[in-house]
């Protein structure tokens, strides 16, 4: 079977040759697929990683509506450069810091999530000045290279004053370690940023939008064609499907991953082991997202 299954990548293929149990199990996984804007953020990231230090560190944010895939992009790039342990000095040297900024922003908070971040215990009785101490000395330890920051826009559920000394706290981050600051939000979190001239002048923005009928959703629908263990070859590239796929997920990427996800299983359910126009005939009838079920019951085509 495997040579008639040219519609996959080759090393793929045998996964169209297992149970249906197996190939709906496959389509499931978290995996990482590949677009232009993607691949932009990415290599922008890198620079910034081997950026040396400088008395004015440059940094990044990454905004988009939710569901625009802004923390799958950060996960990537994470696993990319994973921490790794050195014999020679028996240390873990950690280029790259995650973490998110806290649902109760304030400072205290945000050093409790770096330290937790970078591996070290913290205590209740810790005052602010200890735990900044902690983590400047821990940031140099472990030779962290740049600190990512997801979900920065949840510092305005802060009062004026938590938001400010958050963004001091930025500021002092980028300037007394000298790292790249790498942070990921909605439009809000550009908006906050603004309001800091010395941070908005450092930080370059790249915005995640939502998908519109072009090369790049042809580019991305490409890219599934060769990771669905579908037994024949879909139409997702034909303009009609593109065009509904876009009108039932408003162009979130989230919603067109979950909606192919849950097509393909279909398919290989049905037997029909190809998505094309008459799979969005079931669309109603499908565990979709909460934010998609008034487009996919408005019958929608």
């Amino acid at each position: 079977m495997t040579s008639e299954l040219g519609h996959l990548l080759p090393e793929l293929r045998h996964e169209a040759t297992l149970s249906n149990d197996e190939r709906i199990r496959r389509i499931q996984l978290d995996r990482w697929i590949s677009y232009p804007k993607a691949e932009v953020i990415l290599a922008r990231m890198s620079d910034l990683l081997a950026y040396p230090p400088h008395d004015r560190m440059p940094a990044l944010l990454i905004y988009g509506g939710a569901g625009m895939g802004k923390t799958k992009i950060l996960r990537k790039f994470i696993r990319d450069y994973p921490a790794a342990f050195d014999d020679s000095v028996g240390i873990t040297h950690m280029r790259v810091i995650h973490k998110q900024m806290p649902p109760e922003p304030d400072e205290k908070s945000f050093y409790e999530g770096l330290l937790d971040a970078l591996g070290s215990p913290t205590n209740h009785y810790h005052t602010v000045a200890q735990l900044r101490r902690i983590a400047r000395d821990l940031l140099q330890f472990v030779k962290a290279r740049t600190l990512i920051i997801d979900e920065l826009h949840s510092m305005l559920a802060g009062t004026h004053r938590q938001q400010q000394i958050l963004l001091n706290t930025l500021r002092f981050l980028a300037n007394d370690i000298k790292l790249p600051l790498i942070c990921a939000g909605t439009g809000n979190a550009k908006r906050a940023l603004m309001t800091d001239q010395q941070l908005a002048d450092r930080f370059e923005i790249i915005e995640l939008s939502r998908w519109r009928n072009d090369e790049a959703f042809n580019r991305l629908l490409a890219s599934f064609l060769g990771l669905l263990p579908l037994r024949q070859q879909s139409d997702l590239l034909a303009p009609a499907v593109r065009k509904a796929l876009l009108d039932h997920s408003d162009g979130v990427t989230v919603r067109i991953v979950r909606l192919i996800e849950a097509l393909a299983i279909d398919a290989i359910r049905s037997g029909r082991e190809r998505i094309d126009m008459e799979s969005f005939s079931v669309v109603p009838s499908l565990p979709l997202l909460l934010s998609m079920e008034d487009r996919s019951h408005a019958g929608i085509s």
